[in-house]
């Protein structure tokens, strides 16, 4: 038995075969160089070849996993659109008097180190994508074949990576789930195995041959190990764990449409995060009370250019109308530090997370935002919809998104378009700043949602995305949490309400101690939604 340790992407138990995975980027180097005439032809050929391809999968991939994880092969087409991808190829190819095949290579290995310089992670793992789209050139200039994905069905694939635009081409009913030796949690393939619960686990540092094949492989995902040719003492104890993961999920399913409320009468409200209108079925399966943060930003991701008002009143209009009488918060723009678009043409900086970032964009570029808050303000007539303004730090800036907010209003006014004009509007607490004057700010907000994750960073000086720093990243900090006291009782003073939409919200061993402190509401991920009303409805603050 081979015992091997990696990072967990879904938490579940799996075994299946153990199955290398070689994906469709195989090609051989054969024969001699065409003239540099017909090697571009070449490659102008399996461009549109790749480009058709990714069109089918594109409609496959929105009835698997909706428009969010389809928008993926959209960006791989644009990638391939991309000016500075075919003039790298085909100089290549001039200069260099070879094959198409080697000049897609090169400009590859080109391109993906100069997304893996820059500093910004999610920017890093777009090399991920270079590859990936250049693997399917090359297969196509080769034999154009397509890999026989069924020979996975039932299996546990074993890989050093694995693309996303590979993964949904896989027969995801039957495949057991997934073992990488790289990879990332925060690449679209990890993002596609949570949204289609497969069990994955990452970074486990084995590289895979085909020596284990016909071996049997089990994944625990909760713990990130991994064991192949499992001994049957391992076996039993992974099928008792499995069985009672089962059945804990079926008792918290018939939580779904109770309400959260203690044994003593208190009521504290479980919402949603979410990122998109294709999450709205995670929001149902658990029985979100509302959506406490939407997370805009997400529609600008992935995308060459900035989505229009009709795009984004179409979205938010479609959360709107789903959640009916439930209240939805929308938070607008949080683009900058970790979450980047090239097509925002960011400055690089130094300290990305102390920069140029959420409202902080949003007010140096007016225009971007009152497009923004039209499309949110033309949805507000279709449910109950909140405004919410992120990385607040003092009042002038509050003032000057309500001016704005202001004028939108009355311009949609002028041209009879309807809107919610009671819609309430609130400020995101999350930097010691907006803490330490919430009496202040709490005069001109609705409502106030405290994001702890940045609230943690800024607090304790501790960069959220430096993994080498977990030990000092303490969300129980007694600093954080004096905070979180403060800005609930400043709040409740001026007669609005205070929730929490950070991750310390789906954390159970504090939420009693956000009871007693008077949090009027938590949002949470989907998944952590019932296992939190759970822990609520257990509570009794009268003892």
């Amino acid at each position: 038995m081979l015992i091997l340790k990696g990072t967990p992407v879904f938490s579940d138990i799996a075994t299946g075969r153990f199955a290398v995975f070689c994906g469709n980027s195989e090609f051989e180097e054969r024969g001699k160089a065409g003239t540099p005439a017909e090697e571009i032809e070449r490659f102008r050929s399996a461009r549109t070849a790749a480009l058709a391809e990714l069109a089918e999968l594109y409609k496959s991939a929105v009835e698997k996993v909706g428009q969010s994880g389809a928008d993926l092969f959209e960006a791989h087409e644009m990638m391939l659109c991309d000016d500075d991808y075919i003039d790298a190829v085909e100089t290549r190819i001039k200069d260099g008097d070879i094959r198409a095949e080697m000049a897609v290579d090169a400009a590859a290995k080109r391109i993906s180190a100069a997304f893996r310089a820059m500093d910004n992670a999610y920017m890093r793992e777009r090399a991920a994508d270079v590859f990936d789209i250049s693997n399917r050139v090359k297969r196509l200039l080769g034999s154009g074949e397509t890999r026989d994905f069924s020979a996975y069905d039932g299996a546990v694939l074993c890989a050093e990576d694995l693309y996303a635009s590979d993964m949904l081409q896989l027969h995801i009913g039957t495949l057991a789930g997934i073992v990488l030796s790289g990879g990332s949690v925060n690449s679209h393939t990890a993002i596609l195995a949570q949204t289609l619960s497969i069990p994955m686990i990452v970074r486990t540092g084995m590289p895979f041959t085909e020596a284990g094949a016909h071996k049997t492989v089990l994944i625990d995902g909760f713990t990130g190990t991994v064991y192949i040719d499992p001994s049957e003492a391992i076996q039993k104890d992974m099928e008792t764990k499995k069985n009672a993961y089962d059945k804990r999920k079926l008792q918290l399913s018939r939580l779904r449409d109770s309400v959260s409320r203690t044994a003593d009468g208190r009521k504290l409200p479980v919402f949603a995060n979410i990122g998109s209108p294709d999450n709205l079925l995670q929001v149902e399966e658990n029985g979100a009370e509302g959506i406490g943060l939407f997370r805009s930003e997400f529609l600008y991701l992935d995308k060459e250019d900035y989505p229009t008002e009709e795009e984004q009143f179409a979205a938010y209009k479609e959360v709107a109308e789903k959640m009916g009488a439930r209240p939805v918060i929308i938070r607008t723009l949080d683009m900058g530090a970790d979450k980047q678009a090239a097509y925002f043409k960011l400055k690089k900086e130094i300290n990305p997370a102390l920069g140029m970032r959420a409202v902080r964009i949003s007010l140096a570029r007016p225009d971007l935002f009152k497009t923004q808050l039209r499309a949110l303000c033309r949805a507000s007539a279709f449910g109950k919809i909140s405004v919410m303004f992120p990385l607040i730090v003092s009042l002038e800036e509050v003032l000057q998104c309500k001016a704005l907010l202001q004028a939108v209003q009355a311009e949609l006014k002028a041209q009879h378009l309807t809107y919610d004009e009671f819609m309430q509007v609130g400020i995101m607490i999350e930097t010691p700043a907006a803490a330490l004057i919430s009496d202040v700010l709490a005069e001109e907000a609705d409502f106030f949602s405290i994001g702890t994750n940045d609230l943690v960073q800024y607090t304790l000086a501790v960069d959220r995305q430096q993994t080498e720093l977990d030990a000092l990243f303490n969300p129980r900090h007694p600093a954080v949490l004096r905070l979180i006291q403060m800005t609930v009782e400043n709040g409740h003073k001026a007669g609005i309400p205070v929730g929490i939409c950070g991750d310390l919200g789906a954390d159970l061993t504090l939420t009693e101690t956000f009871l007693r402190m008077g949090v009027d509401e938590l949002s949470v991920a989907p998944a952590a939604i019932l296992p939190l009303r759970e822990k609520i409805c257990s509570l009794n603050l009268s003892k």
